[in-house]
Order: structure tokens, then C-alpha cells, then sequence
């Protein structure tokens, strides 16, 4: 029978000064990598510490539903580039003039210059029918995948590594190539690879497409749209 002591086995104070500034770094500095990756390798046992902080994730229910396919081979990594190509074009349609313009001036080469590829997924049954916390939110497994995406991402960015999160594909057309079941969904295909500089500020707001709207603005107290 489990005791009081084994449930908390550890202080949970806050952590020294310097780890908490770490930590809100990690955040603050964390950038979408599209073309700034370096041809270095990335070595096994990194890429297992990133893979690691992922499954450490929360997920509703404990149903950890994620996999995480990694992709390495050039020739794999040459035929997504292929799908993420018609399907950009296809997007760059759906801008007029000047925004038109500036989406295809932005470097989208990740899949081939990182010499790693990772595609998250949720396995929706793995739970069973019936999941703690899922009962009358269905979305919840996938949020919590999406939280093993941001671990990954900010120990990726705790230990110099970019990550690109590429959502231009047709999902149908990357789940046949990459043979995933048709109950699997695809919550992320993300591109890693060291880096040794990252943007300032986030690539659009740089390029005036969209700026970091004001916290003050989205914040409500107690109900939607009061402010006081």
C-alpha cells in the first residue's frame, strides 16, 4: 500500500536562482529552425536524452500515446521534402501579393539540411475506450502529445539544438510513406540538428508578417473579456 513518503519522495521548492533562469531561457529563446541547421551530426546518445525528455511528457490518464519516428536516411528525408514541396506551392497560392511574396522568401529547408527528422504521433487507442481525464474531452491525448513535442524542444534548445516544426504535408500522403496505422495521427514532423545561431525574435515578427501581441491583451480574470 503506498504511503505518504512515496508519493513525495522529494522537496518540490522552487530551484536555485540559476536553474530557474536556465529554465525560463530555455523558453524565452526557443526559436522555429528553418534553415540555420549545421551539417553536424547529431550523436545517438543526445538525440536519446531529447527522445527521453519527451516521454517524460504529462498525458491524460498516464496512456503516454506518443511514437516517435526517426528519420535519418537521406532518401526517406528526399521524398518528404517532395511532399512538403507540392504542398508549399500549393499553400503560397493561398496568399496575395506582398504576403505571397514574402511567404516564398522564407527558407523551409529543414527536412534536408538537419540531419535528423522526427515524426511524433498519438496512438488514440492505446489508452482503451475508456481513459482517466479523456471521458468527456477527446482531444486530451492530443494535447498531451503536443506536450512531449515542447519537452523535446526545450531540452533541444538547452543543449544547442534547433528544431524546425514542419505542417506543410498532406497527412494522408505522409502517413503512407512513413507506414503509420490509420488509427496513428500525426501531431508533429519536426526537423533537429545542432545550430550555432538562432533569430532574435521569431522569423515572422522580423519580417513584419505577424508581432507578439501584448500578454496584457489576452488576458481575462475570472470570465472571457474582463480585464480588471
Amino acid at each position: 500500500m503506498l504511503e505518504d513518503r512515496d508519493l513525495h519522495p522529494a522537496p518540490a521548492g522552487a530551484f536555485p536562482e540559476a536553474d530557474r533562469q536556465a529554465v525560463y531561457r530555455a523558453i524565452e529563446t526557443r526559436r522555429d529552425v528553418r534553415d540555420q541547421f549545421l551539417s553536424d551530426e547529431l550523436s545517438d546518445a543526445l538525440l536519446r536524452r531529447l527522445l527521453e525528455a519527451a516521454h517524460r511528457a504529462p498525458s491524460v490518464g498516464f496512456m503516454q500515446p506518443w511514437n516517435f519516428i526517426v528519420i535519418r536516411d537521406r532518401a526517406r528525408r528526399e521524398r518528404v521534402a517532395e511532399l512538403f514541396r507540392s504542398a508549399n506551392d500549393e499553400a503560397a497560392e493561398m496568399f496575395e501579393g506582398e504576403r505571397r511574396e514574402l511567404y516564398r522568401s522564407l527558407k523551409l529547408e529543414g527536412i534536408l539540411k538537419a540531419p535528423v527528422n522526427i515524426c511524433v504521433t498519438c496512438d488514440r487507442t492505446r489508452g482503451g475506450k475508456v481513459v482517466l481525464g479523456r471521458t468527456h474531452n477527446p482531444q486530451m491525448d492530443l494535447y498531451s502529445t503536443a506536450c512531449a513535442v515542447q519537452n523535446l524542444w526545450l531540452a533541444a534548445r538547452a543543449e544547442g539544438v534547433g528544431v524546425g516544426w514542419v505542417s506543410i504535408y498532406r497527412d494522408s500522403e505522409l502517413k503512407e510513406l512513413l507506414a503509420i496505422p490509420a488509427h496513428v495521427e500525426i501531431v508533429a514532423y519536426l526537423c533537429v540538428g545542432h545550430v550555432d545561431r538562432l533569430y532574435r525574435e521569431p522569423e515572422l515578427a522580423i519580417k513584419g508578417w505577424r508581432q507578439r501581441l501584448p500578454l496584457d491583451e489576452l488576458l481575462f480574470a475570472e470570465r472571457w473579456g474582463r480585464r480588471d
